[in-house]
């Protein structure tokens, strides 16, 4: 069984997302049913949906978009990681209205493409702790210049579950890993935060990379989160940059041919099961 933790829906005729005017390789709708097609052959049996930094005005529509297509008959999808917006002063009422849709796991606020100092701001801060004791998790997509202020943010809150998206974004294709090595063994010796093996396909060389490539990476990542800690996640259509689905499931499976099957159930669902309660 896969559970795939980390699928995007792209439907330009339903919502909106301002910044694909400067992604032009993926400025085009990415469909559910594009991807169930090729996710079903993979052996994708559960999905959630992670959200696509839409506009601000549709968050909660993509919630509801996502809610409709779950209800299809022969869905993949079991849960969504919904947009939110700490920095504003409406975060608590959206929390609390949010809450009571069980198909909402948890949050995602993109930060890697936003100023730094973000998540610095008292706003942000402490509408991040309001998520104690809720049981939504809050996943992280840091650069690794970030990382020391995501660290920051999950000491400030202990009780909330984080997860550190795509291995924690390292510049695969520079070969910049010394920082980032160094960064990621920090961030794991925090108890309440997991690392998502996904996506790192889209920062290697798109045309070179192989699976030696990306081994140094994900084995790093299963190295010091361990076997409990771990998720994987396909970042479709972004993984469509550096060769797929497909391409990024086999490799996936290459990678972790060495470990027990126990250890392969773990990261492929029975974790995700765990945190999410699917």
């Amino acid at each position: 069984m896969i559970i795939d933790t980390h699928l995007h829906i792209v439907d330009q005729s339903a919502l909106r997302y301002p910044w694909l005017a400067g992604a032009p390789a993926l400025n085009r709708t990415f469909s559910y049913e594009e991807y169930a097609r090729e996710a079903r052959r993979g052996g994708i049996s559960q999905t959630l949906h992670m959200e696509v930094d839409v506009a601000p005005e549709d968050i909660e529509s993509e919630i509801d978009y996502v809610v409709a297509k779950a209800k299809e008959p022969g869905s993949l999808l079991v849960g969504k990681i919904a947009a939110c917006r700490p920095e504003d002063d409406g975060f608590a009422a959206y929390v609390e209205k949010v809450r009571a849709n069980p198909f909402v796991k948890g949050f995602r606020r993109i930060l890697h493409t936003l100023p730094d100092d973000l998540s610095e701001g008292a706003t942000f801060r402490q509408n991040i702790k309001r998520l104690s004791g809720t049981g939504l998790t809050f996943d992280l997509c840091v650069f690794p210049h970030q990382h020391e202020r995501a660290m920051a943010l999950i000491d400030l809150a202990p009780d909330v579950q984080f997860v550190l998206d795509h291995c924690g974004v390292p510049d695969i294709k520079a070969g910049d890993i010394h920082a980032w090595r160094q960064s990621m063994t920090e961030i794991a010796r925090r108890p309440n935060v997991i690392g998502k093996v996904s996506g790192v396909v889209a920062y290697a060389d798109p045309e070179n990379w192989t699976v030696e490539t990306l081994r140094p990476y994900v084995e790093h990542t299963l190295g010091v989160f361990g076997w409990d800690r771990v998720v994987w996640g396909s970042d479709w259509p972004v993984c469509t940059l550096g060769g797929g689905l497909s391409t990024w499931l086999a490799a996936t499976q290459a990678l972790v041919a060495g470990a027990s099957a126990e250890e392969r159930t773990k990261l492929f669902s029975g974790n995700a099961k765990r945190v999410w309660g699917l």
